[in-house]
């Protein structure tokens, strides 16, 4: 998820830091097919999948977004990691594997109309409506159940990756006047965003 993002110590991480020494890897555009499939679910833990976390990290925090799902380096694998802000402004970080996710249903259910972004299809912001309120469940690192809920922003965030982990982009859930004026608006900044980035920005 696109967002710009300047990375101080984290206030909320309930399952621990998120991983570093990471690599910065260019970023997956729409439009790749490891973007609009169903993601392999993770069923090894082990080292070269806390590799895989940490280059989503190092890589995030390059593009300066809130989250990143493994598709978006390329990588069919079921994970994202996210450092994003509830409606407070406290940031939450984690890593899911596996995610389940959970929306308000009913009287709770509350929609939340704002702008939402994507870096596999940068520069290019429009309104989405989603539910004002998620949870996720999965997995973490090490196979350990993880679970994670927030409002505003972070609400949004666990529900953009989620989605990419299903094969989901945001534009597929708007409607097509508005993923018009997404386009235009990608197209316009195309120059600022090569094919590498951000290995290249």
């Amino acid at each position: 998820m696109s967002e710009t993002a300047v990375p101080p110590p984290p206030e909320h991480a309930p399952h621990g830091q998120l991983p570093t020494g990471g690599s910065v890897r260019a970023i997956t555009r729409w439009g790749e097919p490891v973007m609009h499939r169903v993601q392999e679910p993770v069923s090894t833990y082990d080292d070269e999948l806390r590799a895989l976390a940490a280059d989503m990290v190092a890589t995030m925090y390059a593009a300066d977004g809130v989250g990143l799902a493994a598709c978006q380096i390329g990588v069919d694998r079921s994970i994202f990691v996210f450092d994003c802000p509830d409606a407070s402004g406290e940031r939450t970080v984690g890593v899911v594997c596996n995610p389940v996710l959970t929306l308000p249903e009913g009287k709770d259910r509350q929609i939340d109309t704002d702008l939402e972004g994507c870096l596999s299809y940068p520069g290019a912001f429009v309104d989405c409506s989603r539910p004002d309120h998620a949870a996720v469940t999965g997995t973490g690192l090490d196979g350990e159940p993880v679970a994670f809920e927030g409002d505003g922003l972070l609400a949004r965030c666990l529900q953009h990756e989620t989605d990419h982990l299903q094969g989901t982009v945001f534009g597929d859930r708007i409607a097509t006047k508005a993923r018009k004026k997404l386009t235009k608006e990608h197209d316009r900044a195309v120059e600022e965003y090569p094919a590498g980035w951000p290995l290249e920005a």
